[in-house]
């Protein structure tokens, strides 16, 4: 094998990673990590404020390392924001009490060493702990009059297990040790009371109490694994003695569920069925008969959220294709209106108050990151507004384009332009895959640290999106088209999204770079491998690239044959081989970058272990392997984050825009020291 040459250090400085003025034109890798958003909140039940979460991230190189945080602010209807609780805190779970005087969440406040309850007055005032346990309080709901509160927690490990741990009896007993979340009752008028156990004996994932009395709607599955989550756990209404007085019969996927206003249905969020891919078509249940209906059936597109608006109306957020859109559908005539029409801003979730007329949502455009919209109107109106640097910046061209599959099947993708486009000439292009397959790619803000996208079109890139056959937004028969066929005709689409890319006169086709997370790490994977012909870089993110050890390894096996491979390993060794891209690094020629998390338990690390070893063995193609200490499936701490898109865009300029040797490879050494030492300087 020949030996691979190392490029020096110097010739690869990268002033664009870390400005110490950056440019007011164009966005840096570390603005995209650091940018503010709104995160999830709830409308008050009298409609006059929304308390949401506000995430503000890590500040590299100057904060201690770790994952965002996240405070509460309340946003009045007309725009005005108060920040209630600031710093460096992580608020989650925000909710309204029945008269809209308190504002409840879960937290771990001064010296808690577990996640508890609080609740805050709206007029002020300092946050009053309302439960906690020696257990993380996972969820809870409050009742109609705010008399009581439900919380789901596991149970609190006995005393003996720490002294245990200290001699060094740590062993885990693989899932048989993951603990059930049981339900325990709170009398909020009594917060000295004992907490009361519900005698439930499913793993609990959600709890709802009744508008109208203290019934309770939980979704339960038979274990705690992520796998009894995703493909067996049912919705039931249990009495707070722990007894079921119903069990909706449901097959796949769930997702949110809410009563209606007079507690007599239940609207779901749920699958077609067990080979659905994604919870995303509407139903509705009949408290008393359990009955269930389907009233918008064959709904092109993705239901993401819902909300009752009276007794018989329900709001359903959907997304279709790229973008999104709000209707009611009336349960008496199954008359469907548009609330929300499709257009440049696409709402991730809705929230309604009591009266039903002052509607909510959270939802960002390509031009800025989620915020707060009041959708009570025709138009979304903007109510936060939270990175104020970004009017500074000047966007690149974002486009929802349309191209045939060589099948003839019609598929769509966003297209963003280099920021300069100039018309006939062609630009590098790099292909960033979504995962899941079962997700699909919004037209709107896009950017985060695994998908720099207006940092790469400020560097001359144009960058594309393709959903490909088997993502979601499209009807379920368009998402069940991958099943079946791992690597097949949805990585082909990859490929004829390039060679429409390049008749539009856009792309030069021998400078083409592919990369992606999870399922879009099997993409890129399978890029530089099967498919390496039609790639000049490839960088993979906690990826597959076995197909039967990956069976072996996730958590979520039965979720692998319900909606993915339809198969099961040992009923087709070879073709599970086959579409693996172990077995095709024969054909390796384009330089793969693989990045991933130590502690994956969705895809193990050992799937890029392997790729890296084969690849390493069998050819002389460049290959490098990162692990993130303590990361799981994705990075979730800034410095990990920043460290990736940096390697990231150096690996794509190396060779996409380098003139380099096909056996070079850039050093791997990042200069965060120097960056650290000129920060210290200027202090």
């Amino acid at each position: 094998m020949k030996p691979i040459l190392l490029l020096s250090l110097t010739c690869l400085v990268l002033t664009s990673i870390v400005e110490a003025k950056p440019a007011n034109t164009t966005v840096t890798l570390k603005q995209i990590i650091e940018k503010n958003l709104v995160g999830g909140g709830q409308i008050s039940p009298d409609g006059k404020y929304v308390a949401h979460s506000y995430i503000v991230p890590r500040k590299t190189y100057v904060a201690e390392d770790g994952p965002v945080y996240v405070e509460l602010h309340v946003t009045s209807l007309d725009g005005n924001v108060r920040k209630f609780i600031t710093g460096e805190v992580n608020i989650l779970s925000v909710q309204w009490s029945s008269d809209s005087h308190y504002i409840y969440y879960r937290a771990k406040r001064d010296d808690d060493k577990f996640m508890g309850i609080y609740r805050i007055a709206i007029d002020g005032g300092e946050s009053e702990k309302i439960a906690s346990i020696k257990s993380n309080i996972a969820s809870y709901s409050i009742n109609h009059d705010s008399t009581k509160l439900v919380y789901l927690a596991k149970p609190v490990a006995p005393k003996s297990v720490e002294k245990l741990a200290k001699k060094g009896f740590k062993a885990n007993v693989y899932e048989e040790s993951v603990k059930k979340s049981d339900a325990y009752e709170v009398d909020l008028f009594d917060l000295k009371k004992e907490h009361t156990k519900l005698a439930i004996d499913d793993h609990i994932l959600s709890v709802e109490f009744s508008p109208k009395n203290n019934a309770l709607l939980m979704r339960v599955a038979p274990t705690a694994l992520i796998d009894d989550n995703l493909t067996t756990s049912k919705y039931r209404v249990y009495n707070l003695k722990g007894k079921i007085t119903q069990a909706f019969k449901t097959e796949g996927k769930l997702s949110t569920a809410h009563w209606s206003k007079n507690a007599s249905k239940v609207a779901m969020i749920g699958a077609e069925d067990k080979n659905d891919p994604s919870a995303g078509r509407l139903f509705i249940a009949d408290v008393k008969s359990g009955k269930i209906s389907e009233p918008v059936k064959n709904y092109l597109g993705q239901v993401n959220d819902i909300e009752w608006i009276s007794d018989y109306q329900v709001a359903f957020l959907g997304h279709i294709g790229t973008k999104s859109e709000v209707s009611v559908v009336n349960l008496d005539t199954q008359a469907v209106t548009t609330k929300i029409a499709a257009g440049d801003v696409v709402i991730r979730s809705i929230d309604v108050d009591d009266s039903g007329t002052r509607l909510i949502g959270f939802g960002s455009s390509d031009k800025h990151p989620r915020e707060l919209y009041d959708l009570s109107s025709n138009s979304p109106k903007q109510l936060t507004h939270s990175n104020a640097w970004l009017e500074n910046i000047t966007m690149p061209k974002h486009e929802t384009i349309t191209y045939k599959a060589r099948d003839g099947l019609e598929l769509q993708g966003v297209l963003i332009y280099p920021l300069n486009y100039k018309k006939n000439k062609r630009y590098p292009l790099i292909m960033m895959v979504h995962g899941g397959p079962e997700s699909h790619i919004s037209d709107s803000w896009l950017d985060s640290y695994s998908y720099p996208i207006k940092y790469a079109a400020a560097k001359g890139y144009a960058v594309f999106l393709p959903n490909y056959r088997g993502s979601t937004a499209r009807g379920v028969e368009f998402s069940k088209m991958g099943q079946a066929d791992y690597a097949g005709a949805e990585f082909n689409d990859l490929v004829d999204a390039i060679t429409h890319l390049t008749k539009m006169g856009l792309v030069d086709k021998k400078r083409v770079g592919i990369t992606g997370g999870s399922y879009g790490g099997y993409a890129s994977a399978w890029g530089a491998t099967a498919l390496s012909e039609h790639f000049a870089a490839s960088v993979m993110f906690v990826g597959i690239s076995n197909q039967l050890s990956k069976f072996g390894t996730t958590d979520i096996p039965k979720e692998m044959y319900n909606v993915h491979a339809r198969n099961y390993p040992w009923d087709k060794w070879q073709w599970m081989l086959e579409r693996s891209p172990i077995y095709h690094t024969d054909k390796a020629k384009t330089p793969l970058l693989i990045m991933h998390g130590d502690s994956d338990t969705r895809v193990h690390p050992s799937q890029s272990m392997e790729i890296y070893r084969y690849i390493k063995t069998r050819t002389e193609t460049p290959v490098r392997l990162v692990f993130y200490p303590g990361e799981g499936h994705g990075n979730r701490k800034a410095a990990a984050q920043l460290d990736y898109s940096i390697r990231l865009m150096r690996w794509m300029d190396f060779y996409l825009k380098g003139k380099n040797k096909h056996n070079e490879i850039p050093p791997y050494e990042i200069n965060h020291d120097e960056v650290l030492k000129d920060m210290e300087k200027s202090e």
